[in-house]
């Protein structure tokens, strides 16, 4: 029989997680509906980009003046600078984000993919829903650790919308920011606000993103070959996080104007667009992702080309993000090796997609939701296979320097370092904090 007082305590606990509740479902309506709809209107509007240049090949041209348009936005609304990193930062460390961030990204996606930059859209997600989801915050006044959920949820929100894979983002938000923890107060808010954004998004004619595949039966010998391949997954997703950093670091040495390293970098890819004799390597690229995936075909070269591309186009101050490229490097890698080990081809494409992009951002499980929202539960197993064999093998490299990774891939120890900054080998353990980095 509880006394008045411990009944009153209860009462109080009720109420704070009633509070609670109505908080973060006050919010994650908020920024679930509003990174829905802009959401839904930069995919439709990258999508009439591309189309649009299809039609008019002669925009490859314009280029190199759609880089300087980006670099003067960026100047003139201040964002210079300022990328997925920045958001990353924000809940990390309370970094405020700027509200010209979103027409920025914006703006610079749109330009580089309608004149032929080779980018991804991922990026402008992030970068989009982190800024929405920090502004509705400071309006209803959170407090400093409520605001970097505010923008967790707004992340998760506006990568659900354009993807249409809600659980992979929420997953990829609580988990993606900090390697080896996961943030428990955010789960709820994400799921909320990224379930949102996708009805949203369905409502306004956004398609999800679906393939189809053939998987192999569950046999002993499908599992070695899978593990084989997955090695060499990992090999990809290092070279393709290590020449994107290394570009960029080296166009910013050779080429110091902002500038100049735009309109150089944008006479580069027409020039590379020539000499490769086919437009596959401009925009996205998800019709060649599909052709690998469903079809299982693809160009022996495709994947060592579009990381070039890639490279280029963002090392010169392209916007647009880097996870659509590793889903094409991955998935025309697979098609082709797959093969050589006697898997089915558009199999192969399918793992290497999910496993590339599980090496290049870290983030096995969300990249093992990733691969039932997009390809189905059926080959479950080999998708999990391939997704921690790529994670471990991958080492510390990454998209987002940004990044914390808690614990070593080696052993159970406390590491606390950023992506791309190695442990010394071997690895020493540092004291882990009695209250870990946990929101």
């Amino acid at each position: 029989m509880l006394d008045r007082n411990e009944f009153r305590e209860r009462l109080r606990d009720t109420g704070r997680y009633a509070s609670a509740l109505a908080k973060w479902l006050l919010l994650s309506v908020a920024v679930g509906g509003l990174c829905g709809v802009v959401g839904a209107v930069f995919h439709l509007s990258v999508h009439y980009a591309a189309e649009t240049r299809g039609a008019y090949p002669w925009l490859l041209w314009c280029l190199p003046l759609a880089g300087l348009a980006i670099v003067g936005a960026y100047r003139l609304m201040g964002t210079e600078g300022m990328g997925t990193n920045d958001i990353i930062d924000a809940v990390h460390e309370d970094k405020r984000l700027p509200i010209l961030l979103l027409p920025s990204i914006f703006l610079g996606t749109l330009l580089t993919h309608l004149c032929g930059g080779s980018a991804g859209r991922e990026g402008a997600a992030l970068q989009i829903g982190g800024t929405i989801g920090q502004r509705v915050g400071r309006i209803l006044r959170l407090d400093d650790q409520d605001l970097r959920v505010a923008t967790l949820s707004g992340m998760a929100a506006c990568f659900s919308a354009l993807f249409g894979t809600p659980l992979t983002a929420v997953i990829f938000a609580v988990m993606g920011i900090s390697i080896g923890t996961l943030y428990h107060t955010a789960l709820v808010p994400c799921l909320m606000s990224a379930l949102a954004a996708f009805g949203v998004s369905l409502a306004l004619g956004v398609e999800p993103t679906r393939f189809t595949v053939a998987v192999p039966d569950i046999a002993a010998g499908t599992f070695l070959r899978v593990l084989l391949l997955s090695v060499l997954f990992a090999l990809v997703s290092i070279l393709f996080c290590n020449f994107i950093h290394l570009t960029e670091h080296w166009m910013q040495r050779r080429i110091g104007n902002p500038w100049l390293r735009a309109a150089a970098g944008g006479l580069a890819i027409i020039a590379l667009t020539y000499l490769a004799g086919t437009r596959d390597y401009n925009g996205a690229g998800m019709e060649i992702i599909t052709a690998a995936v469903e079809r299982g075909t693809a160009h022996p070269a495709a994947f060592l080309l579009k990381l070039l591309f890639t490279a280029v186009t963002l090392a010169a101050g392209f916007k647009g993000g880097e996870v659509v490229p590793s889903f094409f490097v991955g998935a025309t890698f697979g098609c082709v090796a797959a093969p050589l080990l006697g898997l089915p081809a558009g199999f192969g494409a399918a793992l290497g997609l999910v496993a590339v992009f599980c090496g290049v951002t870290n983030c096995p499980v969300a990249s093992v939701f990733l691969s039932v929202e997009l390809f189905g539960a059926e080959g479950l197993w080999y998708f999990a296979l391939a997704c921690g064999i790529s994670y471990m093998l991958s080492g510390y490299s990454g998209l987002y320097s940004s990044q914390t990774i808690l614990y070593s891939k080696l052993k159970a120890q406390y590491i606390n370092i950023h992506v791309n900054s190695h442990p010394a080998a071997p690895e020493k353990s540092q004291k882990e904090p009695e209250t870990a980095e946990r929101t």
